[in-house]
């Protein structure tokens, strides 16, 4: 079981890391779409909760837009020891919330696979897109993640995970 201590919660335009093996962190996802990045060998992690995948605000140096929010969690992996080169990704978010609205959370997801493509970061899995809110666990110093589906009366919600090569059994649905 864990105690408070041990849970972070990531709200928008935040993010945390950790090398802590007791540690998970959390966040709860609609359009907004977050990384979970590691480093397997030197255990360490971090998620981000990205709200906007450009700026809208003229503030280019936000943590709510995709290029801060991916670089500000990089930076501070490295800086606790993570290679780079070593990172491994696996990314949540990015549903449709508002029908008939645009489709930000479309966008959102996009941006996130675009940037990791770029730099060169494997991602291992994925479940984006949709209808429904994600509550997203995540255990930085493993790579494991959870996610639980939160629909419009539906809790228990379908939405398939995308696994790359090579298989994966540490996304667990709940």
């Amino acid at each position: 079981m864990l105690s408070r201590e041990d849970m972070i919660l990531v709200i928008q335009g935040e993010y945390a890391v950790s090398d802590k093996p007791n540690v998970v962190i959390s966040t709860l996802l609609g359009s907004c779409v977050s990384a979970c990045l590691w480093d397997d060998k030197a255990h360490i992690g971090g998620l981000n909760h990205i709200v906007l995948s450009t700026e809208a605000s003229g503030d280019s140096r936000s943590a709510y837009h995709g290029i801060n929010a991916m670089e500000i969690l990089i930076n501070d992996l490295v800086k606790l020891g993570a290679s780079r080169g070593r990172l491994q990704a696996k990314i949540f978010g990015g549903a449709r919330m508002i029908k008939g609205l645009s489709d930000v959370g479309a966008s959102n997801a996009a941006f996130v696979q675009s940037f990791l493509e770029r730099d060169g970061i494997p991602c291992i899995s994925k479940s984006v897109g949709g209808t429904s809110a994600r509550k997203i666990q995540f255990w930085p110093t493993t790579g494991r993640a959870r996610q639980m589906l939160v629909g419009a009366g539906d809790i228990r919600e379908e939405v398939p995970v995308v696994r790359a090569p090579p298989p994966s059994d540490d996304v667990e649905l709940f």
